[in-house]
């Protein structure tokens, strides 16, 4: 009785799955979920990806060049990598195109929260 109770929810989850799945897919490319997962880059790449410093600004980066660097630590082709390796496989391709369109389209001569206006590094 376990086991038919077990395989019948399993079914239900793998049916369930092709309903779900592509409505996940959707919400990868809505604004919030991007400004959630942009939020997780200010750690090191500051608010907005316009941190002054050792770690590159990616703000207003051009989003093909943001995007082949993203896949690149993703797929460990980027021998420079520090933790972004590992950070870069914690998405899908999809999402690591979303994010280089976001921070592409961030003007990195705009003040940030510190209210600072010079001009940001970029690499």
């Amino acid at each position: 009785m376990k086991r038919t109770l077990h395989l019948a929810s399993s079914a239900l989850l793998v049916a369930l799955s092709g309903v779900a799945l592509p409505c996940l897919a959707e919400a990868t490319s809505s604004t919030e979920r991007t400004a959630l997962m942009a939020d997780s880059c200010a750690n090191c790449h500051g608010t907005d990806g316009q941190l002054i410093g050792s770690v590159p600004t990616i703000a207003g980066r051009p989003a093909a060049v943001l995007e082949a660097r993203l896949l690149a630590f993703k797929h460990d082709e980027a021998s420079d990598a520090t933790i972004m390796d590992r950070i870069a496989k914690g998405f899908t391709d999809d999402e690591l195109a979303v994010l280089a369109e976001h921070f592409s389209a961030i003007d990195p001569e705009e003040a940030d929260d510190t209210g600072d206006t010079e001009p940001q590094q970029q690499e």
